[in-house]
């Protein structure tokens, strides 16, 4: 047993080592970003967080249902389908992990790693550059600024921030291939 326990303990001590360079890596960039933050990015910082929370993007979502045709109820739905689990996933980590934001905030129900923001800024672009191909870089740089916005106004880190785009897109790339697929399901069955 107690050889067991030595190789565990082993083990936990590798994995934790690990994590050291991303550490310092992240907090290398936080201070960085910190030391450059000027007066004129602030409000636009602030404006892209905002465009993050939940009540906007379901505005926006409600806007892309009603007014942008037949095609909008559809392309909503999947980006509720994306949204919805990528939150609970950033969620569930976040209270697993309980990491402490880069300004000291320690709520475990609102810890930093990952970034929820991050989720489904980019979820949401993933979605919506299927829809609209051809504005697919105007939404991953808005996916982008939102994602950077939480690390300049020192709410997260970059691996935070990181993982959490990771997650939003792993998320909306597997729900538009259950959509797609589905849609070609009813296609073939609807003689079309």
């Amino acid at each position: 047993m107690s050889r067991f326990l030595a190789v565990s303990a082993l083990r936990v001590a590798v994995v934790l080592s690990l994590f050291d360079p991303l550490m310092a890596a992240d907090w290398r960039i936080q201070r960085a970003v910190q030391e450059a933050r000027t007066p004129p990015l602030e409000g636009v910082m602030r404006t892209a967080t905002d465009a993050g929370r939940r009540e906007i993007v379901l505005g926006l979502l409600l806007g892309v249902a009603l007014l942008s045709g037949p095609a909008g109820p559809a392309t909503a739905r999947e980006a509720l389908f994306a949204l919805v689990p990528a939150n609970l996933v950033v969620d569930g980590i976040k209270w697993s992990v309980r990491r402490t934001r880069p300004d000291g905030d320690r709520k475990p129900g609102n810890s930093s790693f990952p970034s929820g923001h991050a989720a489904g800024a980019f979820a949401l672009a993933m979605t919506l550059s299927r829809r609209w191909r051809k504005l697919a870089p105007v939404f991953f740089l808005a996916a982008g600024l939102v994602a950077f916005s939480r690390i300049y106004l020192n709410r997260h880190f970059a691996s935070d921030v990181l993982v959490g785009a990771m997650i939003g897109l792993a998320i909306a790339w597997y729900v538009g291939m259950r959509f797609r697929k589905e849609t070609l399901e009813a296609h073939v069955a609807g003689g079309g």
